[in-house]
């Protein structure tokens, strides 16, 4: 009851704010007016008619002295209006037109800040949801958009930024690998749930997912019947992460399917693993934050 209260009060001022219209403005209204009501309106987080503002400016005075300055807020007025799509076109537009300007930088990096947040919206703050089980296209692209920034303007005061953010897109993908992994477990298709694990394990090397990956090898492996690459998966998990959930004090994997099949019904061994087979257990032990 309270998240739909906070919905709808959240859809009342939504909708009040997006068809705000801009106020009437002379035709011989000039340059710094329009520009001063297009700060008026940033300093006071009214994105829209900020936007409306800053066309306004740009469309009158495409060649004036905040023409650029104009066409670099814009960006960030988009992106606070939640308008992501605007934003990466503005700043693709600002790229295109000013490839030299001493703050094209800054288009690189909202660049990849709309897309970095590019599934969010205004009820994201209220809902938060796992960025782990969505799509993720948006954050592939925000890496890549980042890491452009990085590599062509290394001393921009943006890199850092930049890179703490590649680091964190970069744990959100391993991530998102592992319940992908996890899926397949649960789904029976054990070799796509061992490539999911090995990929992980293979190109997302100093995250937090590794050992989720290198668990689900050995679980796959195992419902596969091949020990040994199951055995090589447990002893690289073990000497690595000997603290890991699924690894006891003697360094031995703690499965609902075993080596020795042990913990297996008489129904899943007199079928030879056909019939009633364990349910694989799921490997997502993130660190606590």
């Amino acid at each position: 009851m309270k998240y739909i209260v906070i919905v709808l009060f959240s859809l009342t001022l939504f909708g009040c704010s997006s068809n705000e219209e801009l106020p009437d403005i002379a035709a011989d209204a000039g340059e710094q007016q329009i520009y001063e009501d297009a700060q008026r309106y940033l300093r006071g987080d009214n994105y829209d008619l900020a936007v409306k503002s800053l066309e306004l400016l740009e469309s009158r005075y495409p060649f004036g002295k905040y023409a650029e300055q104009a066409q670099l807020e814009l960006i960030y007025a988009h992106y606070n209006a939640y308008e992501h799509e605007a934003a990466v076109e503005a700043a693709d537009r600002f790229i295109r037109l000013h490839p030299q300007h001493p703050n094209v930088d800054y288009a690189y990096y909202m660049k990849g800040l709309a897309a970095y947040t590019a599934n969010e919206d205004i009820f994201a703050r209220f809902m938060p949801t796992d960025q782990t089980q969505r799509d993720t296209s948006q954050a592939k692209e925000a890496f890549g958009e980042f890491a452009q920034l990085v590599s062509r303007f290394p001393n921009s005061p943006y890199a850092a930024d930049a890179e703490a953010r590649m680091l964190a897109l970069r744990n959100l993908l391993a991530r998102h690998e592992i319940m992908v992994g996890n899926y397949y477990l649960r789904r029976g298709a054990y070799l796509a749930a061992v490539n999911r694990g090995r990929f992980v394990v293979e190109n997302f090397q100093r995250t937090p997912s590794v050992a989720d990956g290198l668990a689900i090898m050995a679980q796959g492996y195992l419902f596969l019947g091949m020990k040994d690459l199951a055995q090589e998966s447990i002893t690289v998990l073990a000497t690595n992460y000997p603290n890991y959930p699924a690894i006891d004090k003697n360094g031995r994997f703690v499965s609902n399917y075993t080596m020795d099949g042990e913990q297996n019904s008489w129904i899943n061994k007199l079928s030879f693993g056909l019939f009633d087979p364990p349910s694989p257990p799921q490997f997502d032990h993130r660190p606590e934050v």
